[in-house]
């Protein structure tokens, strides 16, 4: 990526009595420079104003440049936020996987959708996933210079084989010796395996996460943790992709397969090292692992005992807020994807003890996908409005915010809240977290998204 194409870094926020606001800066102001560097990103960023001297290039919203100098404590923030995290723009995907999610939408929604993220930045900032295939020379000595790890790499398979089958890349079989590239320099990644039944599956699998805890020795282990996830098809998939999607039966075997893995790792590693997303428990209709099973929850991100962190944290609020009572009655319904139905009906009864409160769990499979089991992040407008018209929803709808584009009120099918709200004729109040789900339970004044 040349300068040219970077692109001043604009600024979104400026965090109240910061060394920013001070100055004055304001929303909108971009930085062109600090120390006569040009930030591509906010690693850049963040490596450059860790000096005690700045010296600033600034453009003002009016298109003014002005030159400003800071002293500062070493390593102290300025307060600043940016719109992106990239001022030279996304490393964009290179691989074909069949299972990708960004293949499996419908046209004509929301560019920001169909953007295939595969940049090592944004892995090592936020832990999304990459795959290593498309990095040139110069930011493989990127990574090393400036230490860059944890990463978060999306390994699938450890034969070069399976794996430039599945990302249908010839780069994609230099896996291995990448792994060896991050144990030599003492830097890290959490892997993940998407298991595609009839591809990757079965001595696949076993060889795989044998390959990846092999890796996990010493002081710094090159590899952390490894995430196993079942394979997510919609209706939309391309065509003649050789996949098919998991069974109970597929889930159940794989289960005890890792189970198998996890039993010998424990012994070996002092860890359970390889994690069951899940899912997995769920297609296979079985009960979430108990809290001990998880460790840390090194791969919390990729659903590896969510469920059973947020009925922990669940329990926890709970016993702190709710009240015997509450003086005025109210009944919400409180919308989730059929995949944790099962999991989260004792928490719907424990709102109900409270008397004057009726909390009325509504769980949906997404129609718009074309799925039996759904995640509840997955759940689109459409679905809600198919599966709670002409429903009584009583004072109102409790909506995970993590159905919603960060930040905003967009579903996945680009339908906002006010659209569902407006058709169901009933508020929609987002919660994100269960502090938020019981203050909504508890107290009419939070505001919600009406008609």
């Amino acid at each position: 990526m040349s300068l040219a194409t970077v692109q001043p870094a604009k600024i979104s926020r400026v965090l109240p009595d910061s060394i920013a606001q001070e100055i004055g800066f304001e929303v909108g102001d971009a930085i062109v420079s600090i120390n006569q560097t040009q930030p591509r990103d906010l690693i850049d960023y963040r490596f450059l104003c860790s000096d005690e001297y700045l010296e600033l290039e600034v453009i003002d919203t009016a298109g003014d440049l002005h030159q400003i100098e800071i002293e500062k404590d070493y390593d102290d923030d300025l307060g600043l936020e940016f719109e992106t995290a990239l001022f030279d723009g996304l490393i964009q995907c290179n691989n074909r996987c069949p299972f990708c999610f960004i293949d499996q939408q419908p046209p004509g929604k929301r560019q920001s959708l169909y953007l295939k993220d595969d940049d090592y930045r944004l892995s090592f900032l936020y832990g999304s996933y990459l795959t290593l295939t498309n990095l040139t020379e110069k930011e493989w000595q990127r990574i090393e210079q400036m230490r860059l790890s944890p990463l978060f790499v999306s390994v699938h398979a450890t034969e070069a084989k399976i794996r430039t089958r599945l990302l249908k890349n010839e780069r994609a079989g230099l896996i291995m010796s990448q792994l060896r590239w991050f144990q030599k320099r003492r830097l890290q990644i959490h892997a993940q395996v998407v298991v595609c039944p009839g591809i990757n599956d079965g001595e696949h699998l076993t060889r795989t996460l044998l390959d990846l805890a092999s890796f996990h020795q010493g002081e710094i282990p090159a590899v952390v943790s490894a995430a196993v996830v079942p394979v997510g098809l919609t209706r939309f998939r391309p065509p003649e992709d050789e996949l098919t999607p998991v069974s109970q039966q597929q889930a159940i075997a794989v289960i005890e397969q890792v189970q198998q893995l996890q039993a010998k790792f424990k012994r070996q590693l002092g860890s359970t090292f390889a994690w069951l997303a899940d899912e997995w428990f769920l297609i296979a209709r079985e009960d979430i692992p108990p809290e001990s099973h998880y460790e840390d929850y090194p791969q919390i991100g990729n659903g590896v005992g969510s469920i059973r962190l947020f009925l922990k944290q669940f329990q926890a609020t709970a016993q702190k807020m709710l009240p015997k009572a509450i003086p005025q009655p109210r009944r919400f319904t409180w919308v989730v994807g059929n995949a944790v139905e099962q999991a989260f009906q004792p928490l719907v009864a424990q709102l109900n003890e409270v008397q004057g409160l009726e909390v009325n769990l509504v769980a949906l499979n997404s129609q718009y996908w074309g799925q039996e089991i759904t995640v509840t992040g997955l759940l689109t407008g459409q679905d809600l409005l198919t599966g709670l018209s002409n429903k009584d929803l009583g004072d109102g709808v409790l909506l995970p915010s993590l159905m919603l584009k960060h930040d905003d009120t967009k579903f996945l099918d680009d339908l906002t809240v006010a659209d569902v709200s407006t058709q169901l004729a009933r508020p929609i109040f987002p919660v994100s977290g269960v502090e938020e789900l019981i203050n909504q339970c508890l107290d009419l004044n939070i505001v919600g998204v009406s008609s």
